[in-house]
């Protein structure tokens, strides 16, 4: 196995100049996310989110965007997982986009909250029924003694609403939205020397400046 200190990559895809940027962030990450679509990247909605503990210990997972608006980023999740307690006690938290392809990534930090029970509904209700299935069987996040607890838990529930689709929304599932104060745009440039723009939300407007590699 080689050494993690001897791997090297020399980033050249492209450049991020201020005259790429836009006024608002969200225009920018649509157009990068746009770009992201037209080169077919594998899973390019995976995105890391960090939250933090009441005993101040970050701990971060990837999950999936499944939404872009002017008000934020959107995801899924238990509302009993280890996240959503977190997010409870401390609504800020960190997203990061990494897409190694087009030699770029996106840091978000911002407040998140809960969107509402009709939208958390209607995206439910969008999902494979497999996946509700396993919206109601799973206790995220828990510890379980083996793979059996998740089985029988499918078939409790697969008897429970048998010849049901789509099923309803678990009370302990729904939607959460980040709103953002922060945005930085990474651009990976030869010899380490990268291009990084900051937007920084101020009274109401976003402040752009360029910082070092």
């Amino acid at each position: 196995m080689s050494n993690p200190e001897h791997i090297r990559k020399t980033y050249h895809h492209g450049e991020l100049n201020r005259s790429h940027l836009t006024a608002d962030p969200i225009d920018l990450f649509r157009q990068w996310w746009k770009e992201v679509l037209d080169a077919n990247l594998g899973e390019p909605n995976a995105m890391t989110l960090a939250t933090v503990g009441t005993n101040h210990q970050p701990s971060a997972r990837t999950i999936l965007l499944k939404g872009i608006s002017e008000h934020g980023f959107e995801f899924y999740t238990n509302y009993q997982s280890r996240k959503a307690m977190e997010m409870e006690q401390n609504p800020n938290v960190a997203l990061l986009f990494f897409w190694k392809e087009l030699e770029r990534q996106v840091r978000i930090e911002g407040r998140v909250e809960k969107v509402s029970r009709q939208r958390s509904q209607e995206y439910f209700q969008s999902r494979p029924l497999g996946s509700q299935i396993g919206a109601w069987a799973s206790p995220q996040s828990k510890v379980i003694e083996d793979r059996s607890v998740l089985d029988d838990a499918v078939t409790r529930i697969e008897e429970k609403f048998i010849g049901q689709d789509p099923l309803p929304v678990p009370d302990h599932w729904g939607g959460y939205i980040v709103r953002p104060h922060l945005f930085e745009f990474w651009q990976g440039r030869p010899d380490r020397l990268h291009d990084r723009f900051e937007y920084i939300l101020e009274n109401k407007g976003w402040k752009i400046q360029r910082l070092a590699p």
